[in-house]
């Protein structure tokens, strides 16, 4: 296909391997990629944005492959691409890609998922983006993942990328010979058991620490078609999950299945 202007971002930082490696992939097939990502982590940022400081970028050239221009930012995922789409980039990108995220983005945790609201950014301004993410914090052996993005990214573009599509893929932790077959999934529900640890400082005082275990979602999609397993339960089987997300939101169900609202004895909705 013709080389395509990429920009990449991330959550993980200028530094992390796994958005080296993406940048990588995408000039070794001659594309033209840009990367505007954050100075440092920025991990389960959301979606979001600095308004009580100044964002600041500087040029990071140095830490990627020949040809890469790369910028550090100070701010968001989210402020990052904002940012290099309307002020640092000279031509709007063909594609925006975020990651290759050091740890998965499953479910609805991709609502609390800078990875994600990076690509989201791409996606609200029109442009065909997706989120990338190998599915292990320890796993670093990136180069597949990112070979398996182009393939996804250049196959679905020449065949059109639908409006206001936003991808999600999650990579499983393995070699390619033990991985099972890409497919189509839907987001899971993901609860959490025991979610906070408290603990004494120093000086006695109590504080908490986010963390927390998932109980996974192994369940196929309830009302849907029955060849859409949840994210995670693909992830378990060793196997690709790509999630097409809208940025709508909006309720999905019939009007009659809401709840009906009184106000002042008046039926109002």
């Amino acid at each position: 296909m013709h080389p395509l202007r990429i920009l990449i971002s991330n959550d993980d930082g200028v530094f992390a391997e796994g958005i080296r490696t993406l940048a990588h992939a995408a000039t070794r097939r001659g594309h033209k990629v840009t990367v505007v990502c954050p100075d440092q982590e920025r991990s389960a940022t959301g979606h979001g944005l600095t308004l009580q400081s100044p964002i600041r970028v500087e040029r990071a050239d140095e830490l990627f492959a020949e040809n890469v221009t790369a910028w550090g930012c100070n701010g968001t995922p989210a402020d990052c691409v904002k940012l290099a789409l309307c002020e640092l980039l000279q031509e709007k990108p063909d594609l925006v890609l975020s990651g290759i995220n050091h740890g998965p983005n499953l479910g609805t945790d991709i609502f609390c998922s800078g990875t994600i609201a990076a690509a989201l950014e791409g996606t609200l301004e029109g442009i065909p983006a997706m989120a990338i993410s190998i599915a292990c914090f320890q796993w670093r052996k990136f180069k597949l993942a990112g070979e398996l993005t182009m393939d996804i990214v250049e196959n679905i573009l020449e065949n059109e990328w639908p409006e206001s599509l936003l991808l999600n893929l999650n990579i499983p932790p393995c070699q390619f010979k033990e991985m099972g077959p890409l497919r189509w999934t839907r987001l899971s529900i993901r609860h959490y058991e025991e979610q906070f640890t408290r603990r004494k400082d120093p000086r006695g005082d109590t504080y908490y620490w986010l963390a927390g275990k998932a109980v996974k979602d192994l369940k196929t999609a309830g009302d849907g078609p029955s060849e859409w397993p949840s994210d995670v339960a693909q992830i378990s089987d060793s196997s690709p999950s790509l999630t097409p997300i809208q940025p709508d939101l909006f309720w999905r169900g019939k009007l009659s299945d809401l709840p009906k609202i009184e106000l002042q004895n008046q039926l109002v909705l």
